[in-house]
């Protein structure tokens, strides 16, 4: 055929100078080109083998490109796909009649060898698209480095490579096909043992709290799990408390061979607010019963010292990690996470908060809902990629102070955007002693000190009926019920605990 070239697979660029002086030319090959059509056109089944993962754009020749989409429509409307019936398509085409007219379709269609290899055909053509791209996306990434640009750091440009070679690898991932009902089942049914192996009976990621446990299930691997308060309710304390004690709680469970073993989640905390000290610092005051602020200073008391110590060696020794860059964006937090995915078998990703991350670098200060929305989605493609549940804090708007009950609601979820949409699960905390602390009756002009005192009891008996108690509420979860959990929530030590309903103590761990 006219337009048959000899297969380039040069990883440099076009002009680069190869080992004998010349320029070299993009990877392509021509004839896997033509041998993929002609299976197409003598056969409309081998179309089939390679549609869910190729597409027009991959071709390097032009027109090879347009035929296949002209095979494509034909054969999705049901129609036949060949060199008579595309011959009307092309006719007065100048790039056709250059590469011979209707002849080299008829020229395509019989030189075909055998269908049996059109898949293979078909990656080559693809693989060699995905090299085509390195060399541009190299070239890019060069041409942009020598700019100097003050508005534009090295950072940013690093982090938009990054994306762009992320979204180059996902179009790479051809094999994300349908799965067969059977590998489904199978894969569920695995899953339901494992989570009866385990003491716990979580098929997930225990959060260390039995009744958050028992209605979630434990956090389970690629859900993305809101967890949104306003100031002060705990959003930070209750994300600590559940790495911490996901990173440290060994749960056993059965192997492959039967044999108990005790393993532990290996955890990221993504902290754009607060330093690594900081965070270590709450933990160890909610380990040792020591205020964060004392131990800040120096001062932990002499018959407390020897707990600060202890608990100091058990922290050293978790698989806790603190990530505390501020202004975080979704391409560096996805290359950190894969990286510890890598080494250290990553379990669990959080994220303090949300409203703090950086979206991607074209939409920065365009439009804020639209880049919480890109980096919730960014968040959720994390999830599914490492297979780990992410955490991510979020801000309530104010809305919920205007409301008598002022428990939070979806609604209240600040720059939504997709944020509920893109949530496997959203959770609220809520602790009605806060506001009831700034809501104290006092006496009105007209009213009778017996009505007030009646009023004030009943105030001290709300008081101390909801004193220490957090509510977790369930507002979304995509595989599961909804509902609300109590924990008791201790301020001063930052922690959160199981609650024993008769007094409000917390559960002793």
């Amino acid at each position: 055929m006219e337009r048959s070239a000899a297969s380039n697979v040069s990883p440099l660029r076009p002009d680069t100078p190869g080992e004998d002086g010349g320029l070299r030319e993009p990877p392509v090959n021509f004839e896997a080109e033509q041998a993929l059509l002609g299976a197409i056109l003598a056969n409309n089944r081998a179309y089939e083998k390679v549609s869910d993962f190729l597409q027009p754009i991959h071709f390097a020749d032009e027109m090879h490109a347009r035929i296949f989409e002209s095979c494509g429509k034909l054969i999705e409307r049901g129609q036949i796909a060949n060199a008579v019936t595309l011959k009307h398509f092309f006719e007065g085409d100048q790039g056709l009649a250059e590469a011979g007219g209707a002849r080299y379709l008829a020229d395509l269609q019989n030189n075909f060898v055998t269908i049996i290899n059109a898949a293979d055909y078909g990656r080559t053509i693809h693989d060699l698209y995905l090299r085509r791209e390195l060399i541009a996306l190299g070239e890019d990434v060069v041409n942009e480095a020598f700019q100097a640009d003050l508005d534009i750091s090295a950072n940013d440009q690093i982090e938009a490579a990054e994306h762009r070679l992320y979204n180059l690898a996902e179009a790479g991932t051809g094999d994300n096909g349908p799965k067969s009902f059977k590998s489904a089942v199978i894969e569920a049914i695995n899953m339901a043992q494992q989570a009866h192996q385990r003491d716990s009976h979580v098929a997930g990621v225990a959060t260390g709290f039995k009744e958050l446990d028992l209605l979630l299930g434990g956090l389970h691997p690629s859900d993305l799990i809101i967890v949104a308060a306003r100031p002060s309710m705990g959003k930070t304390s209750l994300a600590t408390n559940i790495a911490h004690r996901a990173a440290a709680t060994k749960r056993r469970q059965k192997g492959p061979d039967g044999t108990p073993t005790e393993v532990s989640e290996t955890v990221a905390f993504f902290s754009l607010e607060m330093s690594a000290e900081q965070l270590a610092t709450r933990i160890l005051s909610e380990l040792t019963k020591v205020r964060s602020d004392p131990i800040r200073r120096g001062e932990v008391p002499p018959r407390k010292f020897e707990d600060f110590v202890n608990a100091s060696r058990e922290l050293y020794e978790l698989p806790l990690f603190i990530d505390d860059t501020p202004a975080l964006s979704i391409p560096a937090l996805r290359t950190r996470a894969r990286r510890l995915k890598r080494q250290h078998n990553l379990g669990l990703i959080v994220v303090d908060y949300l409203q703090l991350m950086q979206g991607p670098a074209g939409m920065r200060n365009e439009n804020r809902v639209q880049e919480v929305s890109e980096i919730t989605r960014g968040l959720k493609a994390i999830a599914k990629e490492l297979n780990v549940p992410v955490i991510a804090l979020s801000q309530l708007s104010r809305q919920t102070e205007q409301r008598d009950d002022k428990r939070p609601q979806l609604s209240d979820l600040r720059e939504s955007g997709s944020i509920e949409q893109d949530a496997d699960v959203v959770m609220f905390i809520y602790r009605e002693e806060y506001y009831l602390a700034r809501e104290k009756p006092s006496q009105r002009m007209t009213e009778t000190t017996e009505k007030f005192n009646e009023r004030l009891a009943n105030y001290d008996k709300r008081m101390e009926e909801t004193r220490n108690v957090a509510e977790i509420i369930i507002a979304k979860q995509r595989h599961g019920p909804i509902g609300t959990v109590e924990l008791h929530f201790n301020g001063e030590f930052t922690q959160f605990s199981d609650l024993i309903r008769d007094d409000h103590l917390p559960a002793h761990d």
